[in-house]
């Protein structure tokens, strides 16, 4: 539902409206897009709350919010700045709306989030329409609540929910609030009729309930327990910690010294480097999926795969979990068959976890027809390769679907690195062809690129960006270049590592630093994991072009002629157990490294932790830099999007460009530079990092 605020509505702010309903005076929240509570609206909170307890002609007060929702929280983009500790704080707001005599009401529909929910507990009663969202999510961004949810919270539905609440960051529906006590009452009807009649009603009352001067029991909590649960690793640990803590103080302390305890926490997170890099996030994944170009999102029905291995079967689950029908088509029956058979096991999986109930795989297995017929793939609105990696291979394929699918179908491929404008070529219809890069496991992996080709239409790249965010995926609009943004980058990142192993580190040391900075994986793990003879097959198609005068690495190379592949083989940069996934060390592979050290003139010497660390992240740092400049990337947030949710960087460090400007733009092309002059040209500093710094810039 829309709230429209009335026509006769005054301002009592730029961002307050304030109108009364015979003896009842409803504010309304007028800050698009989400109603954030910024210094204006809490400054016209207040002012209306004044002005409502001043008027004898006023019983009863209700907040509601204009548009699609309540409030979805803080004014995240006032955030480290003078409008965030603004007087009057929400906190003084709340304090006015519990000293009030006059009964005020929080009207909740679409969501109250965040600082929202925070002012809706201040309320003292609340009203919500059916399907409202009521959560503190703020741990996502490294945050604690900073407007007394850790305290009202445990005092309103108990510690042990509230604990859980605020630890996940989790929303509940306003069934289950109401359930709960969070909610007084839930309408399928006219909300503010509702909360109308629900303020006029406790009008008469002599005294209004105040969430936070209820009794707290915390007794049966034990808090121990609940750090212990939590991940250190999680990009959100110390947030969720001092969550924990919080509401501990709730238990132990009166309700204005948990505040304050409260307070003390968000100051500490709000001004640390994680919860900035995870606000960064937070934008740059809203700000992704925007495009320039003014396309048109056409309308998806049905979706075709071709190729039923892990990638096809993973992006015909990502569809039919999203409620698309989808044509699975095979050339070979027992393809077909390992390729369903792989897709029911991983909806079983689920299941057997309590993700999916029995009904819910039927269903989704139902959406997903299988075909060894290629005219089954004539209909359908999009269709998507997902074959070997080789452009022969693939280019035959889009002759085969550009001679059977209907006019105005889209055609993507799911290369990782190929050219897709020498695919388009093959087909009569360039300006439908487009990438969908997938990452495995693709019915899981959040990350999509979406590679435009030279002739790709705005129309086509705009339905894919729409399409993408129905199936739950953040796509990146990217361009063609060899390996586009997230592969092109990571052979920089494993040209690193081979150059480190040669010098004199371990694999084990490698994948040990980088893990410990944060990466879910070491470079050499995540190759052992992909499957090495891929970028083998890449290395050998591109050898042609790479300049003589740069150092090569062979060490992975020569892993791979010996036929170790990673774990499919059960050897790569480290040997594995049969049926484990655990990395143990090798001593063949130590003798590999030793030998290419020496047949390439290195002493091999001590290595630092951080001189790994250091080298692999700007590697990253530098070609990200460059692909900026050349237009493949729109902007420096996507990149760190990509790598954030394609390669495991740690989110609390916001990604790799982000993480420069932490370390700051000009100490980092000073570091570049250094290490141009010890290692060599392929440390040429990027053009564009060179212009930010001369121009003073502290972002790209």
């Amino acid at each position: 539902m829309i709230l429209t605020v009335p026509s006769s509505a005054e301002a009592v702010s730029s961002t307050v409206r304030y109108v009364l309903h015979g003896r009842i005076a409803v504010m309304y929240l007028d800050n698009p897009p989400v109603n954030g509570l910024g210094d204006t609206v809490r400054g016209g909170l207040y002012a209306g709350l004044a002005r409502a307890s001043a008027d004898a002609g006023v019983d009863a007060v209700v907040i509601a919010g204009a548009g699609k929702a309540f409030c979805g929280g803080a004014d995240i983009r006032q955030f480290n700045t003078p409008a965030a500790v603004a007087k009057p704080m929400l906190r003084d707001v709340i304090t006015a709306i519990e000293a009030s005599d006059k009964p005020v009401v929080a009207a909740i529909h679409g969501f109250a989030l965040g600082g929202g929910l925070e002012l809706a507990l201040g309320c003292h009663y609340r009203v919500a329409q059916a399907g409202a969202r009521l959560g503190l999510p703020e741990v996502n961004l490294g945050l604690v609540p900073g407007g007394g949810g850790t305290q009202r919270l445990p005092r309103l539905i108990g510690v042990a929910p509230a604990l859980k609440m605020i630890q996940t960051g989790t929303p509940v529906d306003a069934a289950a609030a109401l359930q709960s006590g969070l909610l007084d009452a839930v309408t399928q009807g006219d909300l503010m009729d509702l909360a109308l009649s629900y303020a006029r009603d406790r009008s008469a009352e002599a005294t209004h309930p105040v969430a936070g001067q209820r009794a707290v029991d915390g007794h049966g909590v034990d808090f121990a327990a609940a750090r212990a649960t939590l991940n250190p690793k999680a990009r959100n640990a110390l947030a969720q910690r001092a969550a924990t803590e919080c509401v501990e103080a709730a238990t132990r302390l009166p309700i204005e010294a948990g505040l304050d305890e409260e307070r003390r926490q968000f100051d500490l997170l709000v001004a640390s480097d994680a919860s900035k890099a995870l606000r960064h996030l937070f934008f740059a994944e809203k700000e992704a999926p925007r495009v320039a170009g003014g396309g048109r999102a056409g309308t998806i029905g049905q979706v075709a795969i071709l190729g039923a291995g892990t990638m096809g079967g993973g992006i015909a689950m990502a569809f039919s979990n999203a409620g698309y029908a989808v044509t699975l088509y095979e050339r070979d029956q027992a393809a077909l068959d390992r390729g369903l058979a792989l897709i029911r096991k991983n909806y079983d999986i689920s299941a057997a976890k309590g993700k999916l109930d029995a009904d819910g795989v039927a269903v989704r297995m139902a959406r997903i027809a299988p075909s060894l017929d290629v005219q089954d793939l004539a209909q359908a609105d999009l269709v998507i390769e997902a074959v070997f990696e080789d452009m022969t291979v693939k280019q035959a394929v889009f002759q085969e679907l550009d001679a059977v699918c209907r006019p105005g179908a889209i055609l993507a491929t799911n290369t990782s690195r190929l050219n897709i404008d020498e695919i388009a070529a093959c087909t009569s219809r360039p300006e439908a062809v487009i990438g969908l890069h997938f990452f495995s496991p693709a019915n899981v992996m959040k990350l999509l690129e979406v590679v435009r080709g030279a002739r790709t239409s705005a129309d086509v790249i705009a339905t894919c960006m729409a399409v993408a965010q129905k199936i739950g995926k953040i796509p990146v609009l990217v361009g063609v270049c060899e390996g586009f943004v997230g592969n092109r980058m990571l052979t920089g990142y494993w040209r690193e590592a081979g150059f480190l192993l040669e010098e004199g580190a371990s694999p084990q040391q490698i994948d040990g630093a980088l893990t410990r900075f944060g990466m879910a994986m070491g470079p050499l793990a995540m190759a052992d994991l992909a499957g090495m003879d891929i970028n083998w097959a890449t290395r050998k198609r591109l050898a042609p072009t790479r300049p003589a005068h740069l150092r090569y690495s062979r060490v992975a190379d020569r892993i791979c002629e010996l036929g170790r592949f990673g774990q499919k083989t059960q050897a790569g940069y480290y040997r594995y157990e049969p049926g484990s996934r655990q990395p143990l060390p090798d001593p063949v592979v130590d003798g590999i490294i030793e030998d290419c050290a020496r047949q390439a003139g290195i002493v091999r010497r001590a290595i630092s932790d951080e001189e790994i660390v250091e080298r692999c992240m700007l590697a990253l740092v530098n070609e990200g830099a460059q692909i900026i400049d050349e237009g493949i990337a729109q902007r420096a947030s996507d990149v760190d999007v990509v790598y954030v949710h394609g390669y495991g960087f740690p989110g609390a460090r916001g990604g790799p460009m982000f993480y420069a400007q932490t370390l700051g733009l000009a100490a980092t092309l000073a570091r570049i530079r250094a290490l141009r002059e010890i290692h060599g040209d392929h440390w040429k500093p990027a053009a564009l990092l060179e212009q930010r710094v001369a121009e003073g810039a502290a972002v790209f």
